[in-house]
């Protein structure tokens, strides 16, 4: 069912509560209340936006907003949804209850019988719906509107009583009847249903399984199952216009990675038609042109003279040229399989580690499904039926211009040089070679760049930034010269900020202009043009860095192949000092001038309607939720569109402010500052201290009340009358903790200098590395009464030779030259371990801790959680350890996430709030209990 709304009265009752003087705290229940917005949408003319609001446990509603009169109707339930590209119509699904749901899945009920979503065709004209039940999915062109694709099931006329069930939410009547009752042995009959949105007309498909719209011409392409006696399986050819649908190839097998070129007059896709138990499948290559009736199979591998037993890869998707004159494909060499008749006491099973492995076992084994379903690319020149293997096992690596119609693809091998990942970290380095596409050939063009490498728009330059030498590199394909087109002399273009002993990242490049005449590129602050020929100096085009102001360019046309020098550019505009956000605007003749600006933090990609000067866009602070607005391009009079959380007005909240001071070694430093509602700076409130590196930039994010992973909610906190401190945090290379030390004890000690501060209750709380620098200061500090410590290292010569598991790399380049800012190898800079490293200190710590660390953790071996707490139990020391066991880095299923925001709380309030202890803290969880009694009571 749907209703209208109008946006007067816009149906809360919390609304009229605006000015109640009784706030609440927020608790842990309010989570479940506050929403979140998704899926937004605006329509190509500018006049509907659509969007859901969502709680993470319950049931969304989906919203069609007319923007100009304010019209609004809504959906329980309604997800997904997409507008039209006509204007006409919203297509989205409606869920099932998720109580419903939840009550088959304590029945046992198995995924394949759960009931599917039903479909809605929304008529916005007629402001009508049309429901189409057991729908598993769907989609629309992006290019072209008036037809709708979707795959249908179609139950048996007698429902059964897992059916009822799961459409009412509650028993039926045939759920108490005698358990031995007949069901209804009819089953379900799946179509895939090619729908005319303006008619009654619909084409349906039994089994269909996959399809594909063409841009251009309105085509569809689809894939059947079918093992109906009345349709064949195959793939078939649906003309909208004509409203035909033709077979392309009708043959018992299995059908893949359906392709069409960009005018919808070429089509290929894959087919297995090999109908025996062969453990290999051998797909081939089928291709259809519109002059021609049917497919025909396309024998590449025997035109790449390819290895016999080499296959067509399933895996790699085939792709047109934008010229539609190339196909390119994927080819493979035969899987290896096991022997399939030993027995398992036969089988040996053993790791084989060794030295000069390119990569560490353990990557080899997180990535071996990528290995397994590798493919090599190759091409075929349609036009003059020549075909070609672009790449080999040297270079695993290839890019393209955006449209694949340059002569030359970038080939990237990153093999010969993968082991040093090991140590030194991203990028890899990399040999870089110029692949012809016109004919295959190959030529090595730069060795051993520490860069990316990646391709212009037009196709005409490779570029990159060269971490060695800090510079933007270009290589001409037409003159083949490497070019270095900026240096540091005015303006360095590398990271300003970089704190880590590793070589500095750039800003990124803003993009090219058309035929690659040009190339913009970013320093911290401005925009420049720079020449890929090097004929001219690089000029820059914003004046930011005087104002220390960063002008970073937002592309507002979603087909542009390249940024128009004529065109009038939107920015982003944030201001460092100030952390202030907005829009601008700039032609490449004049200098930016701001259109909105302010105490906010703006959406950083504002969506454009395709078709007109409307924009869809957010705006927030600690205290505006980022609700929905539209605007025209002067942002000036926006319209809210959404208002997800009216009940906000009923909670103490807070307000958060930048709070400078000077560091203990004379930096000037920056932090967040969020303060309870209704702060009186006569009185002394508890605080936590909690941060990460540097987080003031985010000093106008919303937080809204949830359930983190990891990090104390800071809403949540400063309404149950906390102060949050959030300090930057700069490095000296070499020495991690002790650079916490001086930011994170200087700040704080300047606050309580404030006089608001509760000097004898503030805590500390971090997680990942974070959790670490926490577990630093307490050993070199009694000023924090508490400490949360979230998967911490603590001994860095163990982890040092650790495997970060969810990646597989070895743990030595985090030491040595990136987070962890050693700098060197244990056996360069053995005191430097020692002294980074808290275990070492454990005897100087008079800090009660609570530390998180999970038996899954796959960036932080959970035995540093261990060390860290058997370290402070043998020496005497309050500690407790929570290990939400197979969760990773941090909790991430919510029922732990709660649980950990609650011990959190209680923790935090037991020490700086005089709370009474939990059971959990007061005598433990016995593993008797565990999954029974969490301990969570109260004592009284």
């Amino acid at each position: 069912m749907y209703k209208y709304l109008s946006l007067l009265i816009f149906l809360f009752p919390f609304m009229g509560n605006a000015q109640n003087p009784n706030k609440q705290k927020l608790d842990h229940a309010d989570f479940d209340v506050w929403k979140s917005v998704s899926n937004a949408q605006i329509s190509n003319n500018g006049e509907w936006v659509t969007y859901a609001l969502t709680v993470e446990r319950g049931d969304p509603i989906f919203f069609i907003h007319h923007v100009d009169s304010g019209k609004e109707y809504y959906f329980e339930r309604g997800t997904d949804g997409k507008i039209s590209a006509d204007n006409q119509h919203v297509i989205f699904k409606i869920k099932n209850p998720v109580d419903s749901i939840r009550a088959l899945k304590r029945k046992k009920v198995k995924s394949k019988d759960m009931p599917l979503d039903t479909l809605v065709i929304f008529n916005l004209a007629a402001g009508k719906a049309e429901h189409i039940p057991n729908v598993k999915s769907f989609g629309i062109s992006e290019d072209w509107g008036q037809w709708l694709v979707y795959k249908n099931r179609i139950e048996p006329a007698k429902e059964t009583a897992v059916d009822s069930i799961a459409v009412s939410g509650q028993e039926s009547a045939n759920e108490k009847k005698d358990s031995s009752a007949k069901k209804s042995k009819a089953k379900p009959k799946e179509f895939l249903v090619i729908r005319h949105l303006g008619s009654d007309f619909e084409q349906k498909i039994p089994k269909g399984k996959d399809f594909v719209f063409a841009e251009e011409k309105a085509n569809i392409l689809v894939s059947s199952e079918s093992k109906d006696s009345t349709f064949d399986q195959g793939v078939y050819l649906f003309d909208t216009k004509a409203k035909k649908l033709t077979p392309l190839h009708q043959q018992k097998g299995v059908y893949k990675k359906l392709s069409f070129d960009k005018a919808g007059s070429q089509a290929a896709f894959l087919a297995d038609l090999d109908t025996t138990d062969s453990k290999i499948r051998p797909f081939d290559l089928f291709y259809w042109q519109s002059n021609e009736k049917s497919a025909k199979k396309i024998d590449a591998l025997t035109r790449l003279k390819a290895d016999e037993e080499w296959l067509i890869s399933e895996f790699d998707q085939l792709r047109f040229s934008e010229d539609n004159k190339r196909l390119f494909f994927g080819i493979a060499p035969p899987p290896i399989l096991p022997d399939t008749t030993l027995l398992d006491e036969d089988k040996v099973n053993v790791e084989v580690w060794s030295w000069n492995d390119a990569r560490l076992y353990t990557q080899q084994e997180v990535q071996k499904t990528n290995d397994q379903e590798y493919g090599f690319d190759a091409v075929w020149n349609i036009t003059n039926d020549q075909f070609y293997a672009l790449n080999d096992e040297t270079i695993r690596d290839i890019r393209y211009d955006q449209h694949r119609t340059a002569k030359y693809a970038l080939g990237a091998a990153r093999e010969p040089y993968y082991e040093t990942v090991s140590w030194e970290g991203f990028p890899e380095y990399r040999d870089v070679y110029r692949i012809n596409l016109e004919n295959g050939t190959k030529e090595k063009i730069a060795t051993r760049i520490k860069a990316t490498p990646r391709v212009s728009a037009a196709g005409k330059y490779f570029y990159w930034f060269n971490a060695i030498d800090t510079a933007w590199q270009v290589y001409s394909l037409k003159d083949q010269k490497l070019r270095t087109i900026t240096n540091n002399n005015t303006v360095p273009f590398y990271d300003e900020l970089n704190d880590r002993p590793m070589l500095p990242n750039s800003y990124g490049v803003m993009g090219w202009t058309k035929d690659d005449a040009q190339v913009l590129i970013y320093d911290r602050y401005d925009i420049w043009l720079a020449d890929p020929m090097s004929a001219e100096a690089p000029r820059r085009l914003t004046d930011g860095r005087e104002t220390k102001t960063r002008y970073r360019f937002i592309q507002t046309d979603r087909d542009a192949d390249y940024i128009d020098p004529k065109g009038d550019w939107l920015l982003y505009v944030f201001n460092e000092k100030t952390k202030q956000s907005g829009y601008a605007t700039m032609t490449l003749s004049s200098k930016p001038k701001n259109l909105v600006f302010g105490e906010f933090q703006f959406d950083r990609r504002p969506d454009k309607a395709k078709n007109a000067e409307r924009y869809l866009y957010t705006k927030e602070s600690f205290q505006i939720f980022p609700d929905l607005l539209t605007s025209d391009r002067s942002f000036k009079s926006p319209k809210r569109i959404s208002d997800a959380n009216p009940q906000q007005s009923l909670y103490s909240w807070g307000s958060t402010e930048l709070y400078e001071w000077t560091s203990a070694d004379g930096q000037r430093l920056q932090g967040q500052l969020v303060k309870p509602e209704g702060f009186d700076p006569n009185k002394k409130y508890p605080m936590i201290v909690n941060f990460y590196e540097r987080s003031s930039d985010r000093l106008y994010r919303h937080r809204a009340p949830y359930p983190g992973r990891s990090t104390i909610n800071y809403s949540f906190y400063a309404s149950r009358g906390y102060l949050i401190f959030n300090p930057d945090v700069p490095y000296t290379v070499g020495y991690p903790g002790e650079s916490a030390e001086k930011s994170v004890i200087s700040g704080t000690l300047s606050l309580i200098d404030e006089g608001f501060v509760d000097k004898d209750r503030i805590g500390v709380q971090g997680h990942s590395w974070g959790g670490y620098q926490i577990a630093h200061l307490i050993t070199r500090t009694n000023l924090f009464r508490c400490a949360e410590s979230g998967a911490p290292v603590v001994n860095m010569f163990s982890a040092y030779g650790g495997i970060r598991w969810g990646s597989g790399l070895s743990r030595m380049f985090q030491y040595e030259n990136t987070q962890s800012r050693i700098g060197g190898t244990i056996w360069e800079y053995p005191s430097r371990y020692v002294e980074n490293s808290p275990i070492f200190f454990l005897d100087k710590i008079e800090t009660p801790v609570l530390i998180l660390h999970n038996d899954e953790d796959g960036a932080v071996p959970w035995y540093q959680g261990i060390e860290f707490f058997v370290g402070l139990r043998r020496l005497g020391k309050p500690a407790w350890l929570l290990n939400y066991n197979g969760e990773p880095h941090w909790p991430v299923k919510r029922q732990n996430r709660l649980d950990f925001n609650i011990r959190m709380q209680q923790f935090f309030d037991y020490y700086l709030m005089d709370a009474p202890i939990p059971i959990w803290m007061e005598r433990g969880v016995p593993a008797i209990e565990k999954g029974i009694k969490q301990g969570l009571e109260l004592k009284e």
